[in-house]
């Protein structure tokens, strides 16, 4: 058993992590709001975590709009979002090493830059590298392969996989955009110390989105965001005492302006104490990480 399950164990014994207070931290050097922290492994990270999906062009929403966010984020400008991040508290980063992402993250730190890896990990990657390169907080097997894995009943490798990422002395959790693979993985008990939940469950297959939209079928089927989804997978996040991070609570950008500090309302007052939210930038047009971090602040701090 790693240390970091050692230390989250000994933890659990002195209470529940869902009672865990946050820590507000104080004002930054420039006098910005600082995101209030959560413990997590031993450390204390963001309840707002940097996620990565624009700064490589996955927008989930339609190829034009992912390709202009891959030509808009440049490396400076990776680096430039990652620093003004820090700026306002927010340490922990859901990076996945897919493209330029390593080259980007070696630039953000030999500038100085610091961030908590937790490290979305996919099929291709080799999880013993990650850990030896990047030193990660965290690995998370991606909700890809995760619901992949549960639509086509072959879970149990996932729970192996999980097992050989625990022999890495690294936290280890799973991502899902389905309600049910948190619920299935506690049920059978699985060693792992955090979920990561997408609030909207774009996986379905097509004869699911059927039964779901009254036998029709949407274009694009891989990316109907439901509103009454979202219900379900905060109800998951609540019922297990492990930490949860909730991601996609804005629906990949389809929540129009006056309803950002709604979605961040409703995704803090529907999670755990001791749970954070992921949640990518794209601040072409306003300065998206300003915004997000006066919300949370203001939400969680009840100012």
């Amino acid at each position: 058993m790693g240390a970091n399950s050692r230390l989250l164990e000994a933890e659990a014994a002195a209470g529940s992590q869902a009672a865990t207070p946050q820590t507000t931290p104080a004002p930054g050097k420039d006098g910005q709001v600082q995101v209030p922290t959560m413990k997590f492994g031993g450390v204390e990270i963001s309840r707002l975590v940097m996620g990565v999906n624009p700064l490589y062009g996955f927008a989930h929403y339609n190829n034009n709009f992912a390709k202009a966010m891959a030509d808009w984020y440049t490396q400076d400008r990776v680096c430039e979002v990652l620093h003004r991040a820090n700026s306002f508290g927010i340490n922990a980063f859901n990076y996945v090493n897919m493209g330029r992402a390593p080259q980007d993250l070696k630039c953000f730190q030999s500038q100085g830059g610091k961030m908590h890896l937790i490290i979305q990990v996919t099929a291709h990657d080799d999880p013993a590298a990650l850990v030896r390169d990047l030193k990660p907080l965290a690995l998370q097997r991606r909700g890809e392969e995760i619901d992949a894995a549960f639509r086509n009943r072959t879970m149990d490798s996932e729970r192996e996989w999980c097992k050989r990422a625990r022999d890495l002395g690294v936290l280890v959790g799973v991502g899902t955009h389905k309600p049910e693979v948190i619920e299935l993985v506690e049920e059978q008990g699985w060693d792992v110390d955090f979920y990561a939940g997408c609030v909207y469950n774009r996986t379905r297959t097509v004869e699911e989105w059927k039964q779901v939209l009254n036998g029709q079928i949407l274009e694009m089927p891989g990316e109907i965001y439901v509103q009454s989804d979202p219900a379900r997978m905060y109800k998951a996040i609540r019922q297990t005492r492990k930490t949860c991070f909730a991601f996609k609570i804005l629906a990949a950008g389809r929540i129009a302006d006056g309803g950002v500090a709604g979605a961040f309302r409703t995704a803090y007052e529907s999670i755990k104490p001791n749970d954070g939210v992921y949640v990518g930038v794209f601040p072409n047009r306003k300065d998206e990480l300003k915004e997000n971090a006066e919300i949370v602040h203001g939400i969680l701090s009840g100012a």
